[in-house]
């Protein structure tokens, strides 16, 4: 009988902690069936965000043409070396009447301090467009773009700019805005290439790797760069060097549809001692300093219809400033040019001459 008691006693017991354990495993089963039903729900909510995503992805591919390849193609390039030497030293033909070349620095304006040593910031060389565009340092990939003068010099920080992402980092300071467009070099190897970069729609437009063989940097004291991308009043123009004349610059008249080399010429300008350069009426102007920063000057003058001599050429001074010109843009427009002074936004404004009266 006390067996039989017992056995009762453990029955019990057991009964009831099985029936325990079965309501602790149907309420994990609840809790787990609910589980499964709010992931069901989220799984359903990211297909339709990624449906939605695929769809916003399609439209976008439709509205903005896919970048193009820009990778070295070696036959190309060989070609357009060969095309580009045939092209060499030929006689010029002008595409306007402008006559004119600098006579003086006529005023110097100091707008703010910006950014690292190196950069550059200009305008639209072509456009009526009251944008600034900022492009800080020798090795990056980001623009700033203010609206307008006033919002770029009121405001330390870049709040009041919009930022836009290139698809490629560029080098060196010889980049150019123009109709629209950002011109600007990126370096492949031992290649560089202009990339041509539509503002509006954020998309490469066309890229070409710039014809010449063993590319040396352009200014002997601006060691970062390579290609410096001018504008004036003819249209666009690249100042480079090669080793096969490392003591001299070269000059090459781009066209800015397609990026093709319609001329190129070799100019007695030095490349020791330069800072920078730009051209006015077709007219390649060298800016020279010291290797301790003095007082900058144009010191060498290429005109390639011929119409100025170097000799004629009038020897300009820039005012005394802080350290040496990073970047110099001319913006034909406004006959004025847009400097970069160890991190110092400058506005020269210049007194023009007639060619031949200098």
């Amino acid at each position: 009988q006390e067996r039989i008691s017992q056995w009762h006693d453990q029955s019990s017991r057991y009964s009831t902690e099985l029936r325990d354990f079965k309501n602790q495993v149907l309420g994990m089963l609840e809790a787990a069936e609910k589980e499964r039903e709010a992931m069901r729900a989220e799984a359903e909510s990211a297909a339709v965000r990624v449906d939605r995503l695929e769809r916003e992805v399609d439209y976008l591919e439709t509205q903005n043409p896919a970048p193009p390849c820009v990778e070295v193609d070696e036959t190309l390039m060989d070609k357009q070396v060969a095309t580009a030497k045939q092209r060499k030293n030929e006689k010029y033909t002008k595409l306007t009447d402008c006559s004119d070349t600098i006579a003086s620095v006529r005023a110097m304006k100091i707008l703010k301090r910006f950014g690292s040593a190196s950069g550059l910031w200009t305008k639209d060389a072509a456009g009526s467009s009251e944008k600034i565009y900022v492009l800080d340092g020798t090795a990056n990939d980001t623009v700033y773009v203010f609206p307008r003068m006033r919002e770029f010099t009121l405001f330390s920080a870049t709040r009041k700019a919009a930022r836009i992402k290139l698809p490629y980092p560029w080098v060196g300071t010889g980049h150019l805005v123009y109709d629209g467009h950002l011109y600007y070099i990126r370096q492949q190897g031992p290649s560089f290439q202009v990339i041509k970069f539509n503002l509006a729609n954020k998309t490469v437009v066309d890229s070409s790797v710039f014809p010449a063989e063993e590319q040396i940097p352009v200014f002997g004291l601006s060691p970062s760069t390579y290609i410096e991308v001018s504008a004036d009043e003819e249209g666009l123009w690249a100042i480079y060097a090669t080793k096969e004349d490392e003591k001299n610059m070269c000059l090459a008249k781009l066209d800015p549809a397609s990026l093709d080399i319609e001329q190129m010429w070799d100019t007695p300008c030095p490349r020791e001692n330069a800072e920078g350069a730009f051209v006015v009426c077709g007219a390649l102007h060298v800016v020279y300093n010291t290797r301790l920063p003095s007082r900058a000057r144009v010191q060498c003058v290429f005109d390639v219809s011929g119409t100025l001599a170097p000799e004629d050429a009038s020897l300009v001074y820039f005012p005394k400033r802080y350290g040496s010109h990073a970047s110099l843009k001319y913006s034909p427009r406004e006959r004025q040019l847009y400097a970069w002074d160890d991190g110092y936004q400058i506005i020269y404004r210049m007194e023009m001459k007639k060619k031949l009266e200098v």
